[in-house]
C-alpha cells in the first residue's frame, strides 16, 4: 500500500506503511473475523501475494473493500465478482456498501454489479462517494473479461 499509485486513493491510511503499521491493521482485519465472522482475505493469483480484500461490518453496512497490488491491476471485477458471490451466501448480508474516494472517478464496474449511487458519505474527515448493491435484486449479467480467479473456498 506504500505504492502512490495505491496510496492516493487511500485517503484513510495516514501513518508511514511500515512494520508496525502493517501489524496494527493486519490485527484489525483479523479482529473482524472474530468480531463479526466475516473479514478480509489475502488474495493470491498464480500463487503470488496479489492484495487483499473483503467485508467489514461499519455500524449496520458490510462494506466491501479491495487494494491490489499494481501488477494485478486489471483482475479487481473478477475477485469483486467472487467475493459478491461469497456475500450472498450468508443471508446477514442483504446489502454491500462500496465506498469510493473522490480520486476513484469512474464507478463504471460498480454499476455493472449492479450498485448504484447512494449519497456520500465522511468517514475520519474524509469524503467517500457511497453506492450500494442489494444482494436481493436480480443482478444483470456480468462477466469480466480477466475472469482467471479462482474459489477455494
Amino acid at each position: 500500500m506504500a505504492d502512490e499509485r495505491i496510496a492516493r486513493h487511500l485517503p484513510l491510511m495516514r501513518a508511514p506503511w511500515d512494520i508496525e503499521t502493517v501489524r496494527a491493521f493486519v490485527a484489525a482485519k483479523e479482529e473482524c473475523w472474530r468480531r463479526d465472522g466475516l473479514g478480509h482475505w489475502a488474495i493470491m493469483i498464480d500463487g503470488r501475494y496479489a492484495g487483499w480484500g473483503g467485508f467489514q461490518l461499519e455500524g449496520d453496512d458490510w462494506d466491501f473493500g479491495l487494494v491490489l497490488h499494481p501488477r494485478a491491476f486489471g483482475y479487481g471485477a473478477a475477485i469483486a465478482r467472487k467475493a459478491i458471490e461469497f456475500a450472498k451466501q450468508h443471508e446477514s448480508i442483504a446489502e454491500v456498501s462500496f465506498l469510493l474516494p473522490p480520486s476513484r472517478r469512474n464507478a463504471f464496474l460498480l454499476s455493472r454489479f449492479g450498485a448504484e449511487r447512494a449519497g456520500e458519505v465522511v468517514v475520519d474527515g474524509q469524503l467517500f462517494h457511497r453506492h450500494l448493491l442489494d444482494l436481493r435484486a436480480e443482478a444483470p449479467v456480468f462477466t469480466p473479461s480477466r475472469d482467471r480467479c479462482r474459489s477455494d473456498g
